[in-house]
């Protein structure tokens, strides 16, 4: 025990020797004393000191390169912020394959927790399905969790690695395990593509001698301000009387892009402000009259669900406070802080949060979310239901039915739907038809929406024929007020 002890003794003295000689070469003794106070230069003392010293010393020969990266991941990962991260050069290539426009994966746009528990394991989450991909297509949705991929645990494996499953060569396979809810869990087997990143996808909607513009922002890109210009010049030739934005399961972009966009509804005050204990990335973003192109005194509603992030609330936040759209659907995801990319190389950076956005009504909704001023929720599937589901899609039913039927229009659709529920009589006829016509579309480009099974979209309309919109909107509380008013809530239940 002593002579291990005495070991023991001999390397801790080495390795802090190693310490205090990288610092004295580091540094003259005059700069040392200067900076004695100073924790920064202590802590970036010690790091490189133990940097050196497992270098030399550790009973493998290690490769600086593992030794840096790993630094960089752990410092990054210490901040528990799921937005700040090391980019490697899968990542980094990644995203700047995503900023293009075009990549190969499977169309999901993924987040995944840091700390994982036998209480709460870190499956990776999906934001949100990118539109008309594999991922879409195949019905998965925001809030599923992907549980397994490849046979790989995705709780075991870091978000990188997850990245490098879903990503790879197009036309192989990918094999997952998505769980929904508590309880539903069910496989799904995807076919890598070109990821196209679409930006803008618009119609019009015609009931009677109505017609509505409907706009879906799939995402906020470069090219998302001049595409949104495009669908309202279409729309103003349409001779439009109400318009829909679609911002369901958007999971944001470029704050300049979002702020172009809603400068085109918005005359007047700030669109989003950003606040950071720096001060040149304080900004407020503020509309301009002349850049206001839609300026139609009609009914504006604003489709939102939990897959909405980012730049997507912001467009709904300023929109809200503004009383400008009413909004319809379910909670958003709640993403209220800005990130920068910071290239440490031409193949390598850090994703770093500098900022939080705030709504003109000076209020950040990160991890609360923005409220629907009306809920409307897709039915849930009871217990039974769940088990059919994934009976469902296990078997691939659906899948080799429509192969072997080719080409089915909408009444086709209907039948074998029906069919369908006679067999699995606890989901949704509408659900059915929808995995049906979702399955007939995977070759063709999907239609823009969905009258059918989409009842967010079918109260939007509804609210638009039947009710008083300028009173509902007047009436709407801003994102400040409803704050405020849970806060007093929260005051008054602790008072009882």
């Amino acid at each position: 025990m002593k002579k291990i002890s005495r070991i023991f003794n001999i390397t801790v003295a080495l390795f802090f020797a190693a310490i205090v000689s990288s610092r004295c070469f580091a540094q003259s003794p005059s700069e040392s004393a200067s900076k004695a106070n100073n924790s920064v230069n202590r802590y970036m003392d010690l790091m490189t000191g133990v940097f050196d010293f497992v270098q030399r010393n550790y009973v493998d020969e290690v490769d600086p390169e593992i030794l840096y990266k790993g630094a960089l991941k752990g410092m990054l990962e210490s901040l528990n912020d799921p937005y700040s991260l090391y980019l490697d050069t899968s990542t980094f290539r990644s995203l700047s394959d995503t900023t293009k426009g075009e990549f190969g994966g499977v169309g999901l746009s993924i987040s995944k927790p840091f700390e994982s528990t036998p209480e709460k394991p870190a499956y990776v989450e999906v934001a949100s399905p990118v539109e008309d991909t594999p991922g879409f297509r195949a019905g998965i949705q925001a809030g599923d969790l992907i549980i397994s991929a490849n046979g790989t645990d995705t709780s075991t494996i870091t978000m990188d690695e997850v990245l490098d499953i879903l990503r790879g060569p197009v036309g192989e396979t990918v094999d997952l395990v998505i769980r929904r809810g508590k309880n539903l869990e069910f496989p799904v087997t995807l076919t890598r593509a070109i990821i196209e990143v679409p930006t803008v996808k618009y119609d019009t909607i015609i009931s009677g001698s109505q017609k509505t513009g409907f706009l879906r922002i799939i995402e906020f890109t470069p090219q998302t301000g001049e595409r949104v210009q495009q669908a309202l010049d279409f729309f103003q030739k349409e001779k439009i009387s109400s318009l829909i934005i679609d911002l369901r399961n958007n999971p944001g972009g470029l704050i300049t892009s979002v702020v172009e966009v809603a400068d085109k509804f918005i005359d007047k005050g700030p669109i989003v402000s950003t606040k950071s204990r720096l001060a040149f990335e304080n900004s407020v973003y503020s509309a301009h009259p002349q850049k206001t192109t839609f300026k139609g005194k009609m009914p504006v509603i604003v489709l939102i669900n939990k897959g909405s992030a980012s730049a997507s609330e912001i467009l709904a936040g300023a929109l809200k406070d503004n009383h400008l759209a009413y909004l319809v659907g379910q909670r958003t995801y709640g993403k209220g802080s800005v990130q920068q990319v910071i290239p440490l190389s031409g193949t390598e950076g850090i994703k770093l949060t500098m900022a939080r956005y705030y709504t003109p009504s000076d209020t950040n909704i990160d991890k609360i979310g923005i409220p629907p001023d009306r809920e409307i929720l897709f039915p849930s599937l009871s217990e039974e239901g769940e088990k059919q589901y994934a009976n469902l899609i296990k078997e691939d039913e659906i899948e080799k039915y429509v192969e072997a039927h080719g080409e089915m229009q909408e009444t086709q659709i209907a039948e074998y739907a029906e069919t369908l529920k006679q067999k699995y009589p606890e989901i949704d006829e509408k659900l059915l038809r929808k995995l049906v016509r979702n399955e007939a579309n995977r070759k063709k480009t999907s239609p823009i929406y969905d009258l059918d099974y989409d009842i967010q979209l079918a109260e939007a309309l509804n609210i638009i024929k039947n009710e008083n919109f300028n009173e509902l909107v007047k009436n709407t509380r801003t994102l400040k007020e409803l704050q405020e008013d849970s806060m007093q809530e929260k005051v008054a239940l602790k008072g009882e």
